[in-house]
C-alpha cells in the first residue's frame, strides 16, 4: 500500500486536510451561481465568458473528487467551445515542466508519469488521473506552477527574510508584504484555528510567496502563448481572488475568472462577494 506523506506546509492547510473521497467518474451538478447577480446558470451558459478570459481559476479541496470532476468538465467545455486551452497545475513544480511536456507528447507511460506525479504531489493519483489523461489524449499543454517545497517550508518557519539571495533569485517578482487584509483573508479562506505552532504572519508570508510565484509563472507562460486560455487547477485558498488572482492583477490587466466550489462553512453562496469569486459551483460533494 502506498503511503501518502504530506509535507509540513501541506499539513498546515486545514482547509485541504479532509478525508479523501474517491468517487471516480462521479457526476457533478450543473448548477453554477453567478456572483454578480445571483443567477443560477449551467456550465454551457458561462463557457463563452470563460473562453474570453486568459485565466480561469477553478478551485478545489484537494481531497474531494467532485471538485476535480468539475475542473475536468470546465476544461472539456472550453475545449469543445474551440478555446485554445492550457492547464496550469499547482500540483507540479516548475522544474518538472519537461516531464509534463513529455506526457502530453505521449512519450511517458501512465506508470512512469504516476511516479513523477508522486515526486511533486502527495495526494492520491486517482483524484487527478482523469484530468491528466484528458490532457494527454487531447494534446492540451500543461504548465507546472509550484515552487520547491523547501522554500515555502523555510518561509513558514523562519520568515521571508530568511531566504538566501539565490533562493530569492529563483523567485522573480516576489515581494512579501503581509497586510491586515491578507491576514484576515488567510484566516477565512483556510478556516484556520491553529497553524502547527508556527508564527501566523510567517505562515501567511509562505502563502503569499506561493501565490506570487505561481502568478509570475502564469504571466510568463501567457507572454509566450498570448492566445491561450489557461485553466488553473489549484486549491481554493490559492484560487480566491485574493490569492493568485490578486497577484495577477497587480502585474497585469489580463482578464480572468474565478470559480470556487461550494464548501459549507467556507465558501457560502449566500455570503460570497464579487471581490472573492465570479462563480460558485453548487452542490459538489
Amino acid at each position: 500500500m502506498k503511503l501518502f506523506r504530506l509535507p509540513i506546509i501541506f499539513s498546515l492547510l486545514i482547509l485541504f486536510s479532509l478525508p479523501v473521497v474517491l468517487c471516480s467518474h462521479a457526476p457533478v451538478t450543473d448548477r453554477i451561481l453567478r456572483v454578480a447577480d445571483g443567477q443560477i446558470l449551467s456550465l454551457a451558459d458561462i463557457v463563452k465568458d470563460l473562453a474570453e478570459s486568459r485565466l480561469v481559476f477553478v478551485g478545489e479541496l484537494h481531497t474531494t473528487q467532485s471538485h476535480h470532476q468539475a475542473q475536468l468538465e470546465t476544461i472539456r467545455a472550453l475545449k469543445k467551445a474551440g478555446a485554445p486551452v492550457s492547464i496550469g497545475f499547482e500540483m507540479f513544480r516548475r522544474d518538472s515542466q519537461p516531464d509534463l511536456d513529455r506526457w502530453v507528447k505521449g512519450e511517458l507511460s501512465e506508470e512512469e508519469f504516476e511516479k513523477i506525479y508522486y515526486k511533486n504531489w502527495n495526494y492520491p493519483w486517482p483524484l487527478y488521473k482523469d484530468i491528466f489523461l484528458y490532457a494527454r489524449d487531447n494534446k492540451i499543454p500543461m504548465v507546472g506552477l509550484n515552487v520547491p517545497p523547501e522554500v515555502t517550508k523555510q518561509v513558514a518557519r523562519e520568515g521571508f527574510d530568511s531566504l538566501s539571495p539565490k533562493q530569492r533569485g529563483d523567485l522573480p517578482m516576489v515581494t512579501c508584504r503581509v497586510d491586515p487584509e491578507y491576514l484576515a483573508f488567510i484566516r477565512r479562506s483556510l478556516a484556520m484555528h491553529g497553524h502547527g505552532g508556527l508564527d501566523f504572519t510567517r505562515f501567511c508570508e509562505a502563502q503569499l510567496v506561493w501565490d506570487t510565484a505561481m502568478a509570475w509563472t502564469l504571466l510568463r507562460y501567457l507572454e509566450k502563448k498570448p492566445e491561450s486560455t489557461v485553466v488553473v487547477v489549484a486549491g481554493s485558498g490559492h484560487s480566491w481572488k485574493k490569492g493568485i488572482p490578486a497577484q495577477i492583477r497587480r502585474r497585469s490587466e489580463l482578464p480572468f475568472r474565478v470559480i470556487l466550489p461550494e464548501v459549507p462553512g467556507r465558501v457560502d453562496p449566500k455570503n460570497i462577494a464579487l471581490n472573492e469569486a465570479d462563480y460558485v459551483w453548487l452542490g459538489l460533494e
